[in-house]
């Protein structure tokens, strides 16, 4: 492993003694050489495989063919190998069983009179023209040697087709940009509660019923109190010929689909088509048209297992591959709790609590799929109550569930939320389209290390690979899907391939922003977020305000104006830190199209210390200023300026250093009533000389309308003629939820920005 290491670094700096656009590979081999000189491919040349070459080398050719093709290169023939040809200048596609390199790995010999491609398996000779297909600009190889295998197995993206469905198409497309990159797993979601996707024919109600919804939720979840919807229908499903056509792409790919059917959480749709699944069959099961976790699950009576197992057998029938994905997560206990049957099934069957009965559930589905010849994977809350005998575990409430199950003996899928998630966001919420949630940049997703490092080398063979997922409640379209996917995706691509060792950012940033053109060639709407500037505070020896900005872009230049006109090449360059001497928003872009606009508010409690008379429940801001940091809070899709104080009051003291003069003293609130986020009652301010005597106080009620969007709410004292060292601020918490809202009687929360002292 260690010389697998070395070739790898020096790989990376032969790709710098090379013209641009050379070799721009993601995932990276794992074993590289760059070579002087190019490879031609033109109307002459030949895709040539040995005699008697069975179909599925003859497939692999036939797709490659066609990729070129559709690169706007030369119609490739194929052809068996002859004397007449070995001489001349063609790419060999050869099995040679006697390679060592597994099912997916290859050797590939690029030189300017041949290319020769060598695996095990068609697999992975497929693998080694999907190194060719990036490699190719305007119908020229460079010249390499290569010699690659993957790192993990499990190589995945999940797409969510159930909260926004997506065409066949478009399906389609995203598998062959899996494939492009050597990802080998393609998870589809096929059902939820807002939809289900699949047709079964034993149950025309489900899609019938089940893939359509009358509505859908406007804005972000907890945007509007009360909630807004569309009024416009969503509905769709694959056939089962649909399935067929997609299952048989992605086989020409070397894709395996893991096909997904939520039990036993995630059941509207299902319940809304046949109601007498549930525990309370009476009660009015409807597609839900907002997002969310429901009480509404599979009662796990004979009926419903009955029903399932006539649903896997259907989908068994279709999809080939060894897993079916049988969810697992997020399984609400209430309805069991509350319902006779299940209590005295859980008596009858001495199973301790509803946990014990969701492990009952999930393993006599795991038995059935067993007798099938199928393999179960599940969410990581399969785990609670006893796992299935022989189930994976995919381990996404962050890495505790993977490891716990390695330990267990348990293969598993690493996909944890602050890693894996693409529908968090990856820029700037206050500029970016509407996500769910989170903050999930490029860097930070190639950072991620699967392997857990608290696992022994025995438990580390557990884990199967890593995998990124893609909920669509945000992502209506396919252009917002390939938005929030690509490039992130590609970065899970080369951490799931390349070998365990050191990994680097700039390098992989450089050969990315090569390699985009192909993604453009394929009119993928990925995100440009590689070219972001972004802005950091700090304070220089003097005490000055000074601001720092960074790009992951290692190669660009940085162009910036203060005074409040558009930025260009002819503006001052950034070549450290900007230091600013008044409230300024300050502009700047990058020659490959990065922007940033930010405002730098400066004022007397710039960078002053404060402290709470009871910190805020798992606050420890106080400790890094946030509250005093000069940036103001932008959106309530953003929570990273804000500081959120739960079921309290707030009574805070800053520290401005000496008396001073003081006029005014401002701050911000946020009002998000669906989440329950009440702004305060009141709000007092105080100014004090020496921190024990505090007069001058202003208390000021803030006011809103409890009904509509969420909001960024104003707070301001005017003292005019002021003097003090210490500001005292105390907000009143609003208590709990009004009778009418989801959360009725739970304590509420708020929140605040910068406090600004001028």
């Amino acid at each position: 492993m260690k010389y697998l290491i070395g070739l790898l670094l020096l790989s990376f700096a032969a790709i710098g003694q090379q013209p641009e656009n050379q070799y721009n590979l993601i995932p990276f081999p794992a074993r590289f050489a760059g070579q002087d000189g190019q490879f031609s491919i033109t109307s002459t040349t030949r895709l040539v495989t040995a005699p008697g070459t069975d179909a599925g080398v003859r497939a692999v050719a036939q797709t490659f063919a066609s990729q070129v093709k559709a690169a706007n290169g030369p119609t490739l023939s194929l052809a068996a190998a002859s004397p007449a040809l070995a001489k001349g200048a063609h790419i060999f596609l050869t099995i040679n069983k006697k390679l060592t390199l597994g099912d997916e790995g290859y050797k590939l010999t690029i030189a300017p009179n041949k290319v020769t491609a060598e695996a095990a398996t068609p697999r992975g000779l497929f693998y080694a023209t999907q190194t060719l297909r990036q490699l190719l600009t305007d119908n020229r190889l460079p010249a390499c040697q290569i010699t690659d295998k993957p790192r993990f197995g499990h190589r995945g993206l999940m797409l969510d087709v159930s909260r926004h469905f997506m065409p066949v198409s478009f399906v389609k497309k995203f598998i062959d940009l899996m494939a492009m990159h050597k990802q080998n797993t393609f998870h589809w979601h096929l059902t939820d509660d807002q939809g289900w996707r699949i047709e079964i024919k034993k149950y025309p109600k489900l899609t019938q019923i089940g893939s359509q919804r009358p509505e859908t939720l406007v804005g972000q979840f907890y945007q509007n109190y009360p909630m807004q919807y569309d009024g416009k229908p969503h509905g769709g499903f694959y056939t089962q010929n649909d399935i067929r056509e997609v299952v048989r792409y992605a086989q020409s790919r070397f894709v395996t689909i893991v096909p997904e059917i939520e039990m036993p959480g995630h059941a509207r749709a299902a319940l809304a088509a046949y109601p007498e699944l549930g525990c309370e069959p009476t009660k009015g099961y409807t597609v839900a048209t907002h997002w969310g976790v429901f009480d509404d699950v599979f009662c796990p009576s004979e009926k419903t297992f009955t029903f399932l197992q006539d649903v896997l057998t259907e989908v068994v029938a279709l999809f080939p591959g060894k897993y079916v994905h049988i969810g697992g997560d997020e399984c609400l206990k209430t309805a069991w709790k509350q319902s006779a049957f299940c209590q005295e099934l859980m008596k009858k069957n001495k199973l301790r609590d509803e946990n014990e009965l969701q492990s009952y559930f999930i393993r006599r589905m795991e038995k059935f799929l067993n007798s099938k010849g199928r393999s179960i994977i599940g969410w990581d809350e399969i785990l609670e109550g006893g796992v299935a005998p022989n189930a994976t575990i995919m381990s996404w409430r962050g890495t505790a569930g993977g490891i716990a199950a390695a330990k267990q003996k348990h293969t598993v899928i690493m996909t944890p939320t602050d890693n894996c998630y693409l529908d968090y966001y990856q820029g700037n919420p206050a500029t970016e389209p509407l996500a769910i949630g989170g903050y999930l940049p490029l860097d930070k997703v190639y950072a991620y290390e699967p392997m857990p490092a608290e696992l022994t080398a025995e438990q580390q063979k557990y884990i199967l690979g890593v995998q990124g997922n893609i909920w669509t409640e945000y992502m209506p379209t396919p252009e917002s899907v390939e938005y929030m996917v690509w490039p992130r995706a590609l970065a899970l691509a080369e951490i799931g391939w390349m070998p365990a060792g050191p990994r680097n950012f700039e390098d992989f940033a450089m050969r990315l922003k090569n390699h985009l053109p192909k993604l453009d060639a394929s009119r993928v709407n990925y995100a440009k977020r590689l070219f972001d500037i972004s802005a950091q505070t700090q304070a220089n020896e003097q005490g000055q305000v000074q601001v720092k900005l960074t790009k992951l872009d290692a190669d660009s230049r940085i162009f910036f104006t203060t005074n409040g006109k558009e930025p260009s090449e002819k503006s001052s360059e950034y070549s450290g830190p900007i230091t600013l001497t008044k409230t300024t928003t300050l502009r700047a872009i990058t020659q490959t199209g990065g922007r940033l606009t930010q405002t730098f508010t400066l004022h007397k409690a710039k960078n002053k210390p404060y402290t709470y008379a009871t910190a805020p429940q798992g606050d420890a801001t106080a400790n890094n200023l946030k509250l005093t940091d000069g940036v103001r809070g932008e959106t309530p899709r953003d929570r990273r300026q804000w500081v959120s104080v739960y079921g309290t009051d707030l009574d805070l003291t800053l520290d401005l250093g000496e008396v001073t003069s003081v006029s005014k003293v401002s701050l911000n609130f946020l009002k998000i009533i669906l989440e329950g986020g009440f702004p305060p009652t009141s709000v007092e301010v105080a100014l004090s000389r020496d921190g024990q005597d505090f007069k001058e106080a202003i208390a000021q009620p803030v006011t809103y309308e409890l009904n509509g969007p969420w909001s960024i709410l104003p707070v301001v004292a005017d003292f005019r003629t002021g003097r003090a060292r210490y500001v005292r601020i105390r907000a009143k918490n609003a208590g709990v939820c009004p009778a009418g809202h989801p959360s009725e009687g739970k304590k509420t929360w708020f929140a605040t920005d910068e406090i600004v002292v001028e």
